[in-house]
């Protein structure tokens, strides 16, 4: 990563008016109408044609990377890739880290409209990135389950005005913008108290393709925490989302993306006779990601991005700088091979990637 060094400086004064911002956005969670149950889904299937792929929403089966065909999509899958930070959606901003239904969408289309297609952080930890050969992976996360996320109509539909409806929105228009993100969540997802709620909105997520994952409990400073309670915090949110049908979490968000001492207390631990152990660990950072298959990765402190425009403290580490900057240097940016099985990349960039990966590197 060519990034310059005044840039990976201002990293920690980001994190600091992250946290700073998040601390204070937090008090301010509106109350809002409860999901009800959602509708049920169902596929017709033309006489003689193929039953439906039993692939991840919306990934393309994926094709057979050559050193030629990489080089002809310009393939480089040891370049930087944006996970994108979202808070509250509000249609008044309330705090510096919030966006309006309308920003989010227009984000989102400025990225479908260039090329980038989401996954989900569960996904891009594990390397498991099924985007078309050519295209760029964004990883889209929002933060604490607020009830400006997600909540269903009358009909069983996203609200239109929530993160989700944004998402479902946007994903119709672009085809090949996948209709998925990552939702970290505290004790009461999506502002929801009952349990019967909690798991509508969860078991709706997780069939519809999203990634419901660990917040901690109540959202402390785990730095100020000793380990026992670093872990009570992580395994209490885990054993909800059990009981609400969401799958166990492979990715965690630190709260205001401060790391415990020690550091590998977030990523693994035992707390009352239950584990964790998590593929990777997401800071409120301020660069993109390096490539999870890169040498340096480190799935235990992993950067993001802060979604917002180039004002004031966000004129040189939030989305719209960092989007524009891949604009400007392409050859910085993660390109997809359109290959799951293989790590497509220029020779020069082969002693980039983790040895572990090195039988799947297909370099030209």
């Amino acid at each position: 990563m060519r990034i310059s060094a005044s840039l990976t400086r201002i990293i920690g004064i980001a994190n600091v008016v992250v946290v700073t911002v998040a601390i204070v956005g937090l008090g301010l969670l509106p109350g809002e109408p409860r999901p009800h149950a959602r509708q049920q889904r169902t596929a017709t299937v033309e006489a003689g044609s193929a039953p439906p792929s039993p692939s991840p929403v919306g990934q393309p089966p994926g094709v057979a990377a050559t050193p030629e065909f990489a080089r002809q999509v310009h393939a480089n899958e040891a370049g930087l890739v944006p996970v994108l930070m979202y808070h509250h959606i509000l249609a008044k901003r309330l705090a510096s880290l919030d966006r309006t239904p309308e920003q989010l969408r227009r984000e989102l289309e400025k990225l479908a409209k260039k090329g980038y297609v989401p996954i989900t952080a569960r996904e891009f930890v594990k390397g498991e990135i099924r985007v078309p050969a050519g295209k760029y992976p964004v990883v889209l996360t929002f933060d604490d389950g607020h009830p400006s996320h997600f909540g269903l109509d009358e009909s069983g539909n996203p609200r239109p005005d929530t993160a989700v409806g944004v998402i479902q929105k946007v994903a119709a228009k672009y085809p090949d913008f996948r209709p998925v993100a990552t939702f970290w969540v505290n004790r009461d997802p999506f502002g929801l108290h009952d349990q019967e709620s909690q798991e509508v909105a969860v078991r709706w997520l997780v069939d519809h393709g999203y990634e419901v994952a660990n917040h901690t409990w109540t959202h402390p400073n785990l730095r100020v925490l000793k380990r026992r309670k670093v872990g009570r915090q992580i395994v209490r949110i885990e054993r909800l989302l059990k009981k609400l049908g969401a799958p166990p979490s492979e990715t965690m968000a630190l709260p205001y993306g401060s790391l415990p001492h020690p550091k590998k207390a977030a990523r693994t631990g035992t707390w009352d006779g239950t584990k964790y152990d998590f593929a990777g660990v997401f800071l409120a950072g301020a660069e993109p990601s390096l490539s999870p298959y890169a040498k340096k990765f480190d799935r235990g402190a992993i950067q993001r991005i802060q979604s917002n425009g180039k004002k004031g403290e966000c004129r040189k580490w939030c989305s719209q700088y960092w989007l524009e900057w891949l604009d400007k240097h392409p050859g910085e940016r993660f390109v997809s091979d359109g290959d799951p099985e293989r790590i497509s990349i220029p020779e020069k960039l082969r002693g980039n990637i983790a040895a572990k990966r090195g039988p799947q590197v297909n370099a030209y």
